[in-house]
């Protein structure tokens, strides 16, 4: 559970993002807050990067690191989207549901995530991906911080922002998915000559982006399921399950 430092920090974060994003949708601002990620260009060679272990990242440099992808979205989004409620239940249009929820989830996801220092290396529309470097040194360590966001990510972050979404618009629960993987991968520079930016490649991005897809549930791919530490009488325990082109394991909390 989280202390109540930290309940109170994501609480100040979701409700500050709903104000903002509150103020952008009065005033027609969503179309402008598209336009505005035009101007998010680098013209350097050497783009500052949210890569853990890499704070800038050169074209001319490329490296291989170890890494435990994370990403973590929303189910069914496209549904609220689509899907009126009663105007006796919620306080606001679809449109406005997806663009509250989102505007709300993905700030409070990065914070979630950087208390277990992992850094949110993209937004997804209605998820991120974050990544956690894993050293050779202490390869347990990354993986107990990886598992306590995506956990924390499920439990409290969850619930503090549904408990704000329907104390303010009277919406029903948002339901999140996350996926866990570790594998290598290369840290480079993608894009334009003067819009590049700095990406990591590797099959965990891929993979935990299939095994996000759960409902309300964490799950892991075979490689880190078969590294995770092994604690006596630990309170997880691995169900095997087929996430459409892979296999993983979803981690029950006992």
């Amino acid at each position: 559970m989280f202390s109540t430092e930290r309940d109170n920090e994501i609480r100040e974060i979701i409700n500050s993002s709903l104000d903002k994003a509150e103020q952008i949708w009065t005033s027609g601002g969503y179309i402008i807050a598209n336009e505005s990620m035009k101007d998010a260009v680098f013209k350097s060679e050497n783009v500052p990067s949210m890569i853990p272990g890499y704070p800038l990242v050169s074209s001319e440099s490329p490296k291989v690191d170890e890494f435990i992808a994370l990403v973590a979205d929303m189910r069914n989004s496209s549904q609220h989207l689509l899907c009126s409620i009663s105007p006796k239940r919620a306080k606001v249009t679809e449109l406005e549901r997806v663009f509250y929820e989102t505007s709300a989830l993905l700030p409070a996801l990065a914070k979630t995530i950087s208390y277990e220092e992992g850094n949110v290396t993209e937004y997804l529309g209605d998820g991120v991906l974050a990544l956690f470097r894993v050293p050779k040194s202490s390869k347990e360590d990354a993986i107990y911080s990886a598992n306590r966001a995506a956990k924390n990510i499920i439990t409290d972050t969850r619930y503090i922002l549904n408990d704000i979404l329907a104390e303010r618009y009277n919406l029903p629960p948002v339901d999140l998915g996350v996926g866990l993987s570790v594998s290598k991968a290369i840290v480079s520079l993608v894009g334009l000559p003067e819009q590049k930016q700095a990406k990591a490649f590797g099959k965990c991005v891929f993979k935990a982006t299939k095994l996000s897809s759960g409902t309300n549930s964490v799950a892991v791919c075979e490689n880190l399921n078969a590294i995770w530490p092994v604690a006596k009488g630990g309170g997880l325990k691995f169900s095997k399950k087929s996430f459409g082109a892979i296999d993983g394991y979803v981690i029950n909390r006992s």
